[in-house]
């Protein structure tokens, strides 16, 4: 851990067994909404600046351990966090506890916080897209720039109202069951590391992020005049092979926003995973270009 991060974050303990890669802290962020936690992984030198990630809906901060020190070893400051609800972070009692702007507000203080005032790279993986477009609506000054990965536009009506019925019914292991049937009354130890991981983090998601995530995702609108209009400089990337975001809209998108826009060779809906140097080279390279307006 950096002298500046031990100085103004408690360290954490791993959440699971997945084993952290080196160069990686855990440390827990005083929000207001209580600890957010995440990982941090510093460069050797100076940063060239700070990124945040904000992980998408059933996800949290270890969808991005591997990822991280990639960004590190290429000079910046990087971050992920678990969302209100998510794995081993605060997790407030209510549906009404997990709007979008509470989400969003989340996101913002966060940036302070890793960025220590100043402002920092945002990168919303799909739902996270959603929060960080609320985030820099909220702050734009908090961002040097917004990645919307993987992330729309807007939601559509029908969208996951199973998943809403399933968690209103059964919880979120409902959820996980739905999915993973073969799992069910097996110990840890009889599952791979990774699988005991995602039903440990499924087991501790709060079924209201889920219902109230879900609503939003059906029912989010439009902001992409709005988000233009902030001047914050912005990039649209996703997957070659993304299946949970219309291809034609996320494109759309970026024309409208005069934002950079980039596919990820390889990539699906989880470009950092499935395509991790193609998805650096991508994100790397936007961060790293000069400030001014992007263009598509």
């Amino acid at each position: 851990m950096t002298d500046a991060a031990r100085t103004r974050f408690d360290a954490i303990a791993p959440f699971g067994a997945l084993p952290v890669p080196p160069g990686v802290d855990i440390v827990g962020l005083p929000a207001r909404v209580g600890t957010l936690t995440a990982f941090h992984a510093a460069p050797s030198g100076a940063p060239r600046g700070t990124v945040l990630v904000v992980p998408g809906f059933t996800g949290s901060k270890e969808d991005f351990r591997d990822f991280l020190p990639l960004l590190a070893a290429r000079g910046w400051d990087a971050w992920s966090y678990s969302q209100r609800g998510q794995g081993d972070s605060a997790a407030p009692a209510g549906v009404g506890a997990y709007r979008l702007e509470d989400f969003a507000a989340d996101a913002v203080e966060s940036a302070a916080l890793a960025g220590d005032g100043q402002p920092v790279h945002l990168v919303g993986h799909s739902f996270g897209g959603v929060v960080a477009q609320a985030a820099v609506l909220a702050s734009p000054a908090s961002f040097a720039s917004v990645t919307l990965l993987c992330s729309g536009p807007h939601g559509w009506p029908g969208r996951h109202q199973e998943t809403t019925d399933i968690v209103a019914r059964d919880g979120s292991m409902g959820l996980w069951y739905r999915d993973n049937p073969d799992t069910r009354g097996l110990p840890d130890a009889a599952l791979p590391i990774e699988l005991a991981f995602l039903r440990l983090r499924a087991e501790r998601t709060s079924r209201d992020n889920l219902l109230a995530g879900a609503e939003i995702l059906r029912t989010q609108t439009d902001v992409t005049d709005e988000l233009h209009a902030t001047s914050v400089r912005a990039l649209v990337a996703h997957g070659e092979h993304d299946d949970k975001w219309p291809i034609p809209d996320q494109r759309d998108m970026a024309e409208r926003l005069g934002a950079a826009y980039a596919v990820i060779p390889g990539g699906g809906h989880l470009p950092q995973v499935e395509a991790p140097q193609a998805t650096l080279a991508v994100l790397d390279a936007f961060f790293g270009a000069p400030p001014g307006p992007a263009s598509g």
